[in-house]
């Protein structure tokens, strides 16, 4: 079946998106098996070889050009989904999150100064990164709700003191560089807060555990933290202060598309291995394929695969204009999210027994996209927020 790419796909595009999948396909497929993981994710040691395999084939951070220039976000989408067809690809071609939204907020906010000590080394693929915003649901802390934030920082001397607890820090066991949300507002006034650049590991930052989640595709996993007095230089700011929600917005809401993009390419992998499946796999006298029940899922796999790449370049194309596309992004996380991850079902349904072992990736897919469907905003705050959006603009 001929396969239809969106106008969108610019030549320059298209040109590094087929460089990185030849990469991803021929060179980092064959790691998928590669025992360098722990219960969280790949060990740095893999991710280490693999960025260096990357860096020869031209193919590292794809997505900022040389001299720090950004691809659009409609190009970024068709890149990013070809990094994603392998879980390990995004690692690879240092693509993945938090490292790839943390480099578009620097590049769109940062000082000159700040970009050289921190945004080099990840563009360069040689740091990772971790954005400490989540707070722990017991404490009564921020979670999808910034506003909530009780990580606070105080003036003191000629910098700031930060105090509080962080959870769900995707990646934050062995990373070089940190950017942490608190308060800056006082209690009971309407809530302000500030980010702040530093550099990790930090003594002031304990790890107080490291979650077991269903996801594993993360280096250093998503770590419950304890910041207990650490104090930083104002050139630590990170933008101005106060302006942390804002720019929370500028990060999350690309994130968000990134998010679906790589996992279009994880969920379209996971389809091909599914179809590669039925195809072969005899029962009842034919192939699975010919059976109804399962070439109708597969069937729409195909129609899920299209929906979700459409609305990716649609809410992409949003974002080119200037638009924060707070709404669009909504819109896009909630639609793509959920078909693929029932992409990713029927997947797993369609290869039986199979389809819940480590022998392909199609079960790993299945978990990513699972937790997919929470992080960075569960489906249902994403559908209350365009509630609010309906009955204003009702008004």
């Amino acid at each position: 079946m001929s396969t239809y790419e969106s106008p969108a796909v610019t030549p320059r595009a298209a040109e590094i998106g087929d460089r990185v999948e030849r990469f991803v396909r021929d060179v980092v497929a064959p790691f998928e098996r590669d025992p360098r993981r722990d219960a969280h994710g790949p060990t740095d040691a893999l991710v280490h070889e693999l960025r260096g395999l990357a860096r020869q084939a031209g193919v590292l951070t794809p997505h900022i050009l040389p001299g720090g220039g950004h691809l659009t976000q409609r190009e970024t989408a068709y890149v990013l989904r070809k990094s994603g067809l392998s879980p390990l690809g995004p690692l690879a071609c240092n693509t993945m999150a938090p490292d790839e939204g943390n480099m578009f907020l620097l590049g769109k906010v940062a000082t000159e100064a700040q970009k050289a000590r921190f945004l080099a080394p990840l563009i360069a693929g040689d740091a990772r990164s971790a954005f400490l915003m989540t707070e722990p649901a017991v404490d009564g802390g921020a979670g999808s709700d910034p506003s909530m934030m009780r990580t606070t920082a105080t003036p003191a001397g000629n910098g700031w003191t930060i105090n509080g607890r962080k959870a769900f820090i995707t990646g934050y066991a062995g990373a070089k560089v940190g950017i942490v949300m608190a308060r800056t507002s006082a209690e009971g006034e309407p809530v302000r807060a500030t980010m702040f650049l530093i550099d990790l590991p930090h003594p002031a930052i304990t790890i107080e555990r490291v979650l077991d989640t269903i996801d594993s595709s993360m280096p250093g996993g998503h770590s419950v933290l304890s910041i207990d007095d650490l104090h930083v230089d104002g050139d630590a700011v990170l933008g101005a202060p106060d302006e942390g929600l804002r720019y929370a917005q500028i990060r999350l809401s690309p994130a968000r598309l990134s998010h679906c993009m790589r996992w279009l390419g994880a969920a379209t992998r996971a389809n091909e291995i599914a179809t590669a499946y039925a195809l072969k796999r005899q029962a009842f006298g034919k192939p699975l394929i010919d059976h109804e029940g399962v070439g109708f899922m597969l069937a729409d796999n195909l129609i899920d695969l299209k929906q979700a790449e459409l609305m990716t370049d649609w809410a992409a194309g949003i974002l080119d204009t200037g638009d924060l596309g707070t709404a669009q992004s909504s819109i896009a996380k909630v639609a793509v999210s959920e078909a693929l991850m029932r992409v990713a079902d029927r997947c797993v349904q369609v290869m039986g027994g199979t389809g819940v072992t480590g022998d392909t990736i199609v079960e790993q897919v299945f978990r990513e996209i699972r937790a997919f469907r929470i992080y960075d905003g569960p489906s249902e705050v994403h559908r209350w927020s365009l509630a609010k959006k309906i009955k204003r603009d009702a008004r």
